[in-house]
């Protein structure tokens, strides 16, 4: 495992969302659009390979963790603006979305 520094772990911005509308993508079997109320005057978007893990319907208002000031790249046309964070098997055969342990303000700051 290689190790960082503590500021370079700084750099990452996580925080507190609430997805509020998930789709799938037309051109893929296995991505969702969603987009997630991060607590701000707008939500953002991410494209995520869930869909052998979640219905849509287990998604929709899921309080989540997201790394919001990833760097915004294009898959399969669609913008993905962020990352929700999930624990996942080695052989991914289990994927979870992480969650809050109680409930906080969506936006809120992960430290």
């Amino acid at each position: 495992m290689e190790t960082i520094k503590y500021s370079d772990f700084a750099k990452l911005e996580m925080r507190i969302g609430k997805i509020v509308h998930v789709e799938k993508v037309p051109t893929a079997d296995k991505l969702y659009k969603v987009q997630i109320d991060i607590g701000r005057e707008n939500t953002i978007q991410t494209v995520t390979s869930l869909v052998d893990y979640y219905t849509q319907e287990e998604l929709l208002e899921k309080i989540v963790v997201v790394l919001v000031n990833l760097e915004p790249a294009k898959m399969r046309g669609e913008l993905s603006q962020c990352m929700l964070l999930c624990a996942e098997t080695e052989d991914a055969s289990k994927s979870i979305l992480l969650t809050p342990e109680k409930e906080i303000e969506l936006g809120t700051k992960i430290v």
